[in-house]
């Protein structure tokens, strides 16, 4: 993944943090209050992401959020320091906590959501314009690591299957996670794809191929862009990308 520097650099001029903190902050509760009714049983079924379980992804979001507060810690400490040692490492992490009873995925993800939070209180005290090697190579300005979060926070509740869905993300969340995608598109198989939302939101990305235009509003083109959509949702659209 390689984030877009100058987007971000009109992204992170255009968005207040206090917001951003915010936004990340209710979709952590709400999060929380639909992961309290999964059953054990329904912790082991299978989610909407290729190969993982609903534990799988509570895993995945609470080893996030612990290695982003070693990604600030390090930022506060004046070094280098990527989120995980290896890409092995965190798989390892990830299949050792699904294996987790409900209850104990249920304190993970609000403890570790916690110690973030808190690591997020001292960002103000670095230049906001600082850019933080997450993974080798991937670059992200320090005032934008809080989008990032809510950006994982709303798309993994929805892979949980557990009620909520991309249409259900609130107007002003959908814009900034819409901004946050077009940083890294990602593969757009062989497209040229022209967004175009209702609240004026205008942009094409790809270099070639046929021309593939959607219509509609910031929370159904995130959920188009990153395989959010539902069947029923995606009926009337173009194939999606792959799941991001």
């Amino acid at each position: 993944m390689a984030w877009d520097l100058e987007r971000q650099a009109l992204l992170g001029a255009s968005t207040h943090i206090a917001s951003l903190r915010k936004y990340k902050v209710e979709a952590t509760q709400r999060l929380l209050g639909d992961t309290i009714a999964i059953s054990e049983q329904a912790w082991q079924e299978p989610s909407r992401l290729p190969g993982w379980t609903r534990a799988h992804v509570a895993s995945h979001l609470a080893r996030n959020a612990d290695a982003l507060v070693r990604a600030v810690d390090s930022v506060l400490m004046g070094r280098r320091g990527l989120m995980y040692d290896s890409e092995e490492d965190r798989e390892q992490a990830i299949e050792r906590g699904s294996e987790r009873p409900g209850l104990a995925l249920q304190i993970d993800l609000d403890t570790s959501a916690g110690r973030l939070n808190r690591r997020f209180n001292v960002l103000h005290s670095v230049p906001q314009e600082l850019l933080v090697e997450l993974t080798p190579g991937e670059l992200v300005r320090s005032d934008l690591l809080p989008l990032l979060r809510l950006n994982e926070i709303v798309l993994h509740h929805i892979d949980l299957d557990c009620g909520y869905e991309v249409t259900q993300v609130e107007p002003e969340i959908a814009r900034l996670l819409l901004e946050w995608a077009m940083l890294d598109p990602g593969p757009l198989d062989g497209r040229v794809v022209r967004l175009t939302s209702d609240t004026g939101f205008h942009v094409e990305v790809g270099s070639a191929g046929e021309l593939c235009e959607i219509h509609g509003s910031d929370a159904l083109l995130l959920g188009w862009l990153t395989g959010r959509l539902s069947a029923d949702q995606a009926i009337d659209l173009p194939v999606s990308p792959a799941l991001t």
